[in-house]
């Protein structure tokens, strides 16, 4: 398992009321993917620049890393990180949710009562989710983090666990900061449509 598998696992468990909007999940998922390519070796940061390790690109654990790492700026002036989580997060998390569903870690649940959408997606009982949940519980900092920065991005509270790694701790904060900046824009745009449709009514539209 990877870092993005598992927080899409860890998003999605409707059990621990967990839930994540897909902008601000495809985000975490495209910081995640950072994370795992710096653990692997295939890139490392000048400032907050990704820079792909010269040679050709080995080949990952994950088809998902793969598909992420050839999609790295191989050329400077590189990419930052920012412009990363924006660029291949664009629909990530379908991605990711249709890999997954397809591997039997996510599957389609059946109505029950009126608490489920009939076909939602929920983490299988697997192997993978069990694995998950097990770096949750004992506050693995990256997931920790990446999950609670999917509630909008907040600042790092006193019990917020440490991340020692100061290229992990950037790929961190540009994440918390573009989630907080999504959640600003669509905060921005339901005021505008709230005030149009306002607007509309007083106009008798």
């Amino acid at each position: 398992m990877t870092t993005p598998r598992d927080l899409l696992i860890i998003s999605m468990d409707a059990e621990s009321g967990r839930t994540a909007e897909q902008g601000e999940l495809s985000l975490a998922l495209a910081g995640a993917e950072v994370v795992d390519l710096l653990a692997a070796g295939a890139v490392g940061l000048d400032g907050d620049d990704i820079v792909p390790t010269p040679g050709e690109p080995a080949a990952l654990v994950d088809p998902l890393l793969d598909a992420a790492a050839a999609s790295l700026v191989r050329e400077a002036p590189y990419e930052s990180v920012t412009d990363w989580l924006w660029r291949r997060g664009l629909g990530l998390s379908a991605n990711y949710q249709a890999v997954l569903e397809e591997d039997g870690q996510l599957v389609r649940r059946r109505r029950r009562g009126f608490s489920l959408r009939a076909g939602e997606l929920v983490p299988a009982d697997s192997p993978a989710r069990g694995r998950a949940e097990e770096r949750w519980t004992s506050r693995e900092p990256v997931l920790v983090l990446l999950t609670e920065a999917l509630g909008g991005g907040t600042d790092r509270g006193a019990d917020a666990p440490d991340v020692a790694d100061d290229a992990v701790a950037t790929v961190l904060a540009a994440v918390n900061d573009a989630v907080t900046e999504l959640a600003g824009v669509r905060q921005r745009r339901a005021i505008e449509n709230a005030a149009f449709d306002n607007i509309w009514r007083a106009t008798g539209g």
